[in-house]
């Protein structure tokens, strides 16, 4: 079996190009561009047997980060498992709004940053790389995904803190000069929840309109939060979220487009 014999079987299982050339690449240590300059290399029995069984996997739906376990983000190369959901690009409207709120806070004391459901570690550690004065905080009450953030952050050379704990329990009488969160908002029975089952439902859905996780952020931040709350949601919920904020006290409420355009972020200030 060559490179291009494996890439055209893939393709024959629905996989686009693109997606089985990283999973070859994958399985035979190599990079993607060295494929397209050996499409006659001969593919090791073995890596064809797991590339296969890849393949497959990804035709099921299986997110191509949880095969290959890796997911750049904000120019940082994450490993990713099973146990947190995938990086997504419209998370780096959030990462860089929080970074510019960061910036513009007093360097001395250090800024006290929190990510609350870290997952993988991807907002707080691009945080820790964009603004490298910070301390810098990861909580999420699931040990599994703490353990891939604290890996990640060792891997990258970040010293973190990282709190087990569900959102503000995880930091009982800790204060934060800003607070970020990308936590569940999809509804129960979401049409699109189908397309996301190889991902832990539990960070993904949040109740029946999908804001149970936010207003428990945005509800016991005045507690631990002198600044900024800064908080990704579903694009419908913009309002919402911003309604949410006024009813907590939160003034300067602005939300974000994402880079497709659509309301993906909202954010207030305790002050």
């Amino acid at each position: 079996m060559t490179v291009e014999q494996a890439l055209a079987a893939a393709q024959r299982l629905g996989l686009d190009r693109l997606d089985a050339a990283l999973l070859l690449a994958h399985r035979i240590q190599q990079r993607r561009e060295w494929l397209i300059a050996h499409p006659d290399a001969d593919v090791d029995p073995s890596a064809w047997a797991a590339y296969t069984a890849d393949c497959q996997r990804r035709a099921d739906g299986v997110p191509l980060a949880y095969l290959t376990r890796r997911r750049e983000f904000m120019g940082l190369d994450l490993q990713v498992t099973s146990e947190v959901l995938v990086p997504r690009p419209e998370t780096e409207t959030l990462a860089q709004w929080a970074g510019e709120r960061v910036r513009a806070l007093p360097r001395a004391p250090a800024p006290q940053v929190i990510d609350l459901g870290t997952g993988s570690g991807a907002l707080a550690l691009a945080l820790a790389a964009a603004c490298p004065w910070t301390d810098v905080t990861a909580t999420d009450r699931s040990a599994g995904a703490l353990a891939v953030a604290r890996s990640n952050a060792q891997r990258l050379g970040f010293a973190l803190r990282f709190c087990e704990g569900d959102w503000w329990a995880a930091v009982a009488g800790l204060r934060f000069d800003l607070a970020v969160a990308n936590p569940p908002y999809i509804a129960e029975g979401d049409e699109h929840l189908a397309a996301l089952r190889h991902e832990p439902r539990h960070a993904l859905v949040a109740g029946s309109a999908g804001l149970d996780a936010l207003r428990r952020i945005i509800d016991g931040a005045r507690e631990h939060l002198s600044g900024w709350l800064l908080l990704e949601h579903g694009w419908q919920q913009a309002d919402a979220v911003a309604q949410l904020l006024a009813q907590a006290g939160f003034v300067d409420i602005e939300t974000r487009r994402d880079l497709n355009g659509l309301l993906r972020c909202t954010g207030g200030c305790t002050r």
